[in-house]
């Protein structure tokens, strides 16, 4: 017998977040980075693969009207800011990565409420991975 809270969800509930109502979103999925994380003495030898999923919900209301990048939230900030934090010190853990990168994302003009996570591949052999996901609203 299956805990209710266990049940599978569909791709729709997964993307869109309970009390959000509507929304757009724009995601990077699945971007592989070495970052130094974890808080073993051999994790703070070599950087390690991890795997980062970032959706930004923005106003739903918005609309693009001229096919120009001013109209939204630009991606490839998120990229950028991801690569840099994964070059900038070691973190001991994956909620740490993650609570930078949704600082940085809820900073963002246009962008109403972030999901993100990680997931370190080569923990133990028999996972695909372990991981954090955090989800938080803007407070404008």
């Amino acid at each position: 017998m299956t805990a209710p809270f266990l049940t599978p969800r569909t791709a729709t509930e997964l993307a869109m977040p309970t009390g959000l109502g509507r929304a757009r979103r724009i995601f990077l999925k699945n971007f592989e980075t070495r970052i130094f994380i974890g808080i073993h003495d051999f994790e703070k030898q070599a950087k390690q693969r991890v795997i980062v999923n970032v959706d930004l919900y923005l106003n739903p209301d918005g609309k693009v009207e001229r096919d120009h990048i001013d109209e939204t939230v630009d991606y490839d900030f998120v990229r950028r800011e991801i690569v840099g934090l994964a070059e900038s010190s070691h973190f001991n853990l994956q909620e740490t990565f993650c609570e930078k990168i949704l600082a940085i994302c809820l900073a963002r003009p246009g962008v109403l409420a972030a999901r993100v996570s990680s997931e370190k591949l080569d923990v133990y052999p028999d996972c695909e991975s372990v991981g954090f996901e955090i989800f938080r609203t803007s407070n404008r």
